[in-house]
């Protein structure tokens, strides 16, 4: 059974479910580009959803687009004539870099300004119950009024520090108190705060996207958004809730406050916190300006070597970005690779036979399976799922050293490859690598110029070829049937 450390118990607990897996995701906010710290939520919630639907279990991911936002404002006139136009537009930005990292779609990506009707309606079941209060225009959720506030942060409510804008702190009844719906649009200094001046364009005037409420014209707060959606397209109780470990406070321990307040049930049976991506020891971030976006990193090495790279730790601790965990990464991915595709020209090679026994391969697939299982189940260690991945990949090795080659043990190791490495670990296997088919056709193009002196007697070249490849990484064997070649 698959177990999960649970953020707000800190435990190791088994996921038990019957029915169907509700999963949500807390999305991107549309107002930069998607970097490698996101990727990095994405995969990890990509893998968890693919190992339970492996193992039989249907599940449901949502996963929002916060489409409404000061940061957003901030962005109008350099990316987009109004808020909803820029929104819009990074919305396309991140779905194409979902398709690029080969995450399975989420079953619905509900977007925020399709869904204040929800949020005002959850808004004023909490102030109808006691939870939540109006003023000026605005409502504050009082979070005296609900005893289990600051579990999820293990932070005592008394000692934790304002919240929101320091301007609402005349409206409410205590600091901590955080905003379900603001009046008006977004002031001059939110969108100051957020402009970024090196971006084309002219400054936007403040403004935004407003509607109507029973407390007047107004935006909804941040935090309510994302339990009006999860209610909506979820349950009122969820299996797994997943977010970035730098969304645990405010923004999931006000979910969880104004969530279970207003129906009197758990949130989220499970809260996943994912590790932060960083470079030279902080964190990665757009407002940091240190980061890396997806579709630079897929184009540069590949959504296969950056799904290993991120899936290469623990998915609660942090995880640097830098030349030695991408290097190890490709080099995982390359031997993945070689096995598969060797795997895959013996099997349909004259030399697989029918009745050639090899009990040491056989025994490796299924053992592979077990290992790999068994990580998976344990907290997502997919680490060890990959190194297990790896052990194969020695076994088909090995194998390939006899004469004549188990059919159907090199049929069992494919499958094995596919399945646990495709579609759990959403690895390619070489068949989009992101420029490794154009490096490929730039290597096969070498090997025919070094066929072409070779015939024309000029050896000494030939081999400078031949040891320039090598000195690349590619090994090249000489076969009856011409040169191949592997990456090292």
């Amino acid at each position: 059974m698959l177990t999960l450390t649970d953020s707000r118990t800190g435990e190791r607990e088994p996921l038990d479910v019957d029915d169907e897996v509700l999963l949500y995701y807390c999305g991107l906010t549309t107002s930069d580009p998607a970097h490698v710290g996101h990727a990095r939520g994405w995969v990890v919630v990509d893998v968890l959803r693919r190992w339970l639907e492996h193992q039989g279990h249907a599940v449901r991911h949502v996963e929002n687009f916060t489409d409404v936002n000061e940061k957003i404002v901030a962005r109008v006139g350099a990316d987009g004539d109004s808020e909803a136009e820029v929104a819009r537009s990074y919305v396309a930005d991140l779905l194409r870099d979902m398709r690029a990292l080969n995450l399975r779609r989420a079953h619905v990506y509900p977007r925020v300004s399709e869904h204040v009707p929800e949020i005002v309606d959850l808004v004023q079941r909490l102030v109808d119950q006691g939870y939540a209060y109006e003023a000026d225009g605005s409502v504050y959720f009082d979070v005296t009024a609900f005893e289990a506030y600051g579990d999820l942060s293990n932070q005592d409510p008394e000692a934790i520090e304002a919240q929101g804008d320091p301007d609402e702190l005349d409206e409410k009844r205590h600091p901590q108190d955080f905003a379900l719906w603001k009046a008006g649009d977004v002031s001059p200094a939110a969108v100051a705060e957020h402009r970024d001046d090196d971006r084309p364009g002219e400054p936007a005037d403040p403004g935004g996207q407003t509607w109507d409420s029973p407390w007047g014209e107004g935006r909804p707060g941040w935090h309510v958004e994302c339990s009006a959606m999860s209610m909506t397209h979820l349950d009122e109780t969820i299996d797994v809730h997943v977010g970035g470990a730098d969304l645990v406070f405010p923004h999931h321990e006000n979910e969880i406050a104004q969530s279970e307040a207003v129906t009197g049930q758990v949130f989220a049976r499970h809260w996943l916190h994912v590790g932060l991506v960083r470079t030279d020891a902080e964190k990665m971030s757009s407002s940091l300006r240190n980061f890396t976006t997806v579709h630079d990193a897929v184009d540069e090495v590949g959504p296969d070597v950056l799904r290993v790279f991120l899936l290469s730790r623990s998915y609660r601790t942090p995880i640097e970005f830098d030349h030695a965990a991408i290097a190890e990464a490709e080099t995982r991915v390359d031997r993945l690779e070689r096995a598969y595709q060797r795997a895959v020209d013996a099997a349909d090679s004259p030399d697989a036979r029918t009745k050639v026994v090899d009990d040491d391969l056989r025994g490796a697939v299924d053992d592979t399976r077990t290992t790999f299982a068994a990580a998976m189940n344990d907290d997502l260690n997919t680490r060890e799922a990959t190194a297990a991945l790896l052990g194969l990949g020695d076994a088909v090795d090995r194998h390939l050293d006899a004469a004549e080659y188990d059919y159907v043990g090199l049929r069992r190791a494919i499958e094995a490859f596919e399945g646990l490495a495709g579609d759990v670990l959403g690895l390619t296997l070489g068949a989009d690598g992101g420029g490794a088919d154009l490096a490929s056709e730039a290597v096969d193009l070498l090997l025919e110029v070094r066929e072409r002196e070779r015939e024309a007697g000029n050896y000494e070249l030939a081999d400078e070829v031949r040891d320039r490849l090598e000195a690349m990484g590619v090994e090249v064997e000489d076969t009856p049937d011409g040169p191949e070649f592997y990456v090292t």
